[in-house]
């Protein structure tokens, strides 16, 4: 019972943390965009080296693909604020690209070389989902940016098996207007959308979409920025290969 309240309270101390940091009065008048990104990136120890650098290649290549620059555009003057975070075990989180506004291809560029430049934080670790959004959901507070719609992009291949269950945390996110989205890979578990389905994604509009393996990591990542940045879907996925009914039995997460 003693480790029931003590979850609850933190949770709740963290989702006030943020609302207050919502209602605070600002110092500087916040910049307006269309949507405030949180690009999360899995570098736990399931991921090789050439994995990793496919993912980072991957996201780089995508701020310089021509689709994505137009739906930037698309969205309007204002344009979009990203930040990416690498992400690993309970303690080993890092933000490798700090807030940045695109509201264009020359800043969609910038951008891509500063995401292609950023050093791998974490090489070893667990894989603490529900951590990564703990440490996410904070970093759209007094920002500098104000966006009509918040989103965490979260990226990985692996179930949680450390710290606070994602669950119990994207709860805080819906609760803080910030819809969280997943894109799974599946070269270890070919269901994993499935768990991210049930525990990793919530919020309006929030969806998963899939790449078989890392190497597929540049085309889905393509796909799914662009969908995120016009608030539009795009084609249904793949159909499913399996029952899916093998998600409801995968590992919870550690205490």
């Amino acid at each position: 019972m003693t480790g029931s309240i003590s979850v609850r309270s933190a949770l709740c101390g963290l989702l006030a943390m943020f609302v207050s940091g919502l209602t605070a009065p600002a110092t500087l008048r916040a910049e307006r965009v269309q949507l405030e990104l949180v690009l999360a990136l899995d570098a736990s120890l399931s991921v090789s080296v050439e994995e990793f650098a496919l993912q980072l290649h991957g996201l780089a290549e995508a701020f310089r693909n021509e689709a994505v620059v137009a739906a930037i555009r698309a969205a309007g003057d204002h344009g979009i604020a990203v930040l990416l975070l690498q992400w690993s075990d309970r303690a080993e989180q890092t933000v490798a690209v700090d807030w940045t506004a695109v509201r264009d291809a020359a800043d969609a560029r910038a951008l891509a070389d500063k995401i292609a430049r950023a050093p791998r934080a974490h090489s070893g670790g667990g894989t603490a989902i529900g951590r990564a959004l703990e440490t996410a959901i904070p970093l759209f507070r007094n920002n500098g940016f104000e966006g009509d719609r918040k989103v965490i992009d979260l990226s990985g291949d692996g179930v949680d098996n450390r710290g606070p269950l994602p669950d119990k945390i994207r709860r805080i996110a819906v609760a803080a207007g910030i819809t969280v989205n997943a894109l799974a890979i599946l070269n270890e578990n070919r269901f994993l959308d499935r768990y991210y389905e049930r525990n990793v994604i919530g919020g309006t509009g929030a969806f998963v979409m899939t790449a078989l393996d890392y190497r597929a990591f540049a085309v889905a990542i393509v796909r799914k920025l662009i969908r995120e940045i016009s608030d539009q879907p795009l084609a249904e996925r793949p159909p499913d290969t399996g029952t899916g009914l093998a998600a409801a039995s995968l590992p919870t997460s550690e205490p």
